[in-house]
């Protein structure tokens, strides 16, 4: 009797690195069974901009606004773990005016991110109208950014041991206008996204990230807070003026009383966090203390400081997207850090994606892997060449190479 055989159910669909639906650099490979995803990998390294190897050759100053240049979005969010870091491996206090400055942009930037997010989430599954609505609400908040910054996007508003640029009582009623602008547009919003069928049946239910999983792969900002795991570093490590702003956890059973960990509740937590962030806005203008801008105006003595000094030092920021982490080391010798090392929210939030793919259908890719908010050339590590052959380093060549490096770095 023949032995019966079954045929090969499944097939292969590489989506990338370059495809309408990505608005990046990166290669999927899924394992389909007819339109359901089966199993999904995903590949990097497609954009690598050498910042960090170009930071190493510029002083602490200039490097201020080469980190800015990561990511357009973040664009406080980087500087600012990149100062922070600087300030704790030289010791040098921040004035407390600035560190309250310091919040209202960072939360400006969060209501730019995340407006800009519901656009291109809204794009993703066909709703351009939203896309346009979303755009006009983040304008205005772009020209109150530049009003108060003289820019937009990189807004080269930090400095080491503070801020370049105050805001005095004449910015108020710009400010405010622009905060009641938001609060008047924001149930528009939350009604257009949470209660619109059409959001309903694509996001609910959707790329489920589970709490166990968001903990084991170590998402980071919106992706693990919408999963209900309470991850702020603004709340758990407060830097800057929050820890006098009264901060909590935004999750998505403060809205719901549930936690399903899907699209939906994704979007459930960036809608809170808009409405967070006017709210601490108000609260830092109304309990800003008088006082300094910059502990040490003067750049030069600032450069001689960093020049003698022999330490490192680490520093966190919540970014939009979820906490960045950028690392310095000074050797002594010079005002370049010896080593500056770079960690985007991204990072964290690339392996979450295979959970979420899993079971979902080939039309949810799109949704599903832009409710992370993905940034990948601000993620994408070396790719190394070795004469004319391109080799890829595997887990424990990177695992020696990382021993080796933190012990160089430790001498």
């Amino acid at each position: 009797m023949k032995e019966k055989t079954t045929s090969k159910t499944t097939y292969q669909l590489p989506i990338g690195p370059i495809h309408p639906a990505l608005k990046e650099p990166v290669m999927f490979e899924f394992e389909i069974d007819g339109e359901r995803i089966v199993d999904v990998d995903v590949s990097l390294g497609h954009v690598h901009r050498a910042i960090e190897w170009t930071g190493m050759r510029r002083n602490s100053i200039q490097i201020i606004y080469l980190a800015e240049r990561i990511c357009g979005i973040c664009s406080i969010s980087h500087p600012m773990a990149f100062i922070r870091a600087v300030e704790n491996a030289v010791d040098i206090e921040v004035p407390e005016r600035a560190e309250y400055l310091r919040v209202i942009q960072c939360e400006l930037e969060r209501i730019c991110s995340h407006i800009l997010w519901a656009g291109v989430a809204a794009h993703e599954i066909g709703f351009d109208t939203v896309l346009f609505l979303t755009w006009q609400m983040r304008e205005k908040v772009l020209d109150l950014t530049e009003y108060l910054t003289g820019n937009r996007i990189t807004k080269a508003i930090l400095t080491i041991g503070g801020v370049r640029r105050d805001i005095t009582k004449d910015h108020h009623p710009k400010i405010f206008e622009t905060l009641n602008y938001l609060k008047d547009n924001f149930d528009k919003l939350r009604h257009i996204f949470l209660d619109d069928k059409t959001f309903q049946l694509r996001s609910q239910g959707c790329g489920i990230l589970r709490y166990e999983d968001a903990l084991k792969l170590c998402a980071v900002g919106p992706t693990t807070r919408a999963s209900g795991v309470k991850k702020d570093v603004r709340v758990d490590q407060s830097y800057a003026a929050y820890g006098d702003l009264d901060i909590k956890h935004i999750t998505p059973d403060l809205l719901t009383g549930q936690v399903n960990g899907d699209v939906y509740d994704r979007i459930i937590v960036r809608l809170l966090e808009i409405k967070q962030s006017v709210e601490l806005i108000e609260k830092a203008i109304d309990q800003m203390p008088s006082g300094d801008l910059v502990s040490e105006p003067k750049i030069l003595k600032i450069l001689a400081t960093i020049k003698k000094t022999n330490g490192e030092g680490v520093g966190r920021a919540e970014a939009p997207r979820g906490e960045v982490i950028h690392y310095v080391k000074f050797n002594g010798e010079s005002e370049h850090p010896y080593t500056w090392k770079v960690r985007a929210p991204t990072y964290n939030n690339i392996l979450p994606w295979i959970p979420m793919l899993k079971g979902e259908q080939i039309a949810d890719i799109p949704i599903v892997a832009a409710s992370t908010d993905p940034c990948i050339s601000c993620t994408n590590r070396v790719a190394v060449i070795d004469g004319n052959n391109n080799y890829e380093l595997n887990k424990e060549e990177l695992h020696r190479l990382s021993v080796e490096k933190t012990r160089r770095l430790m001498k």
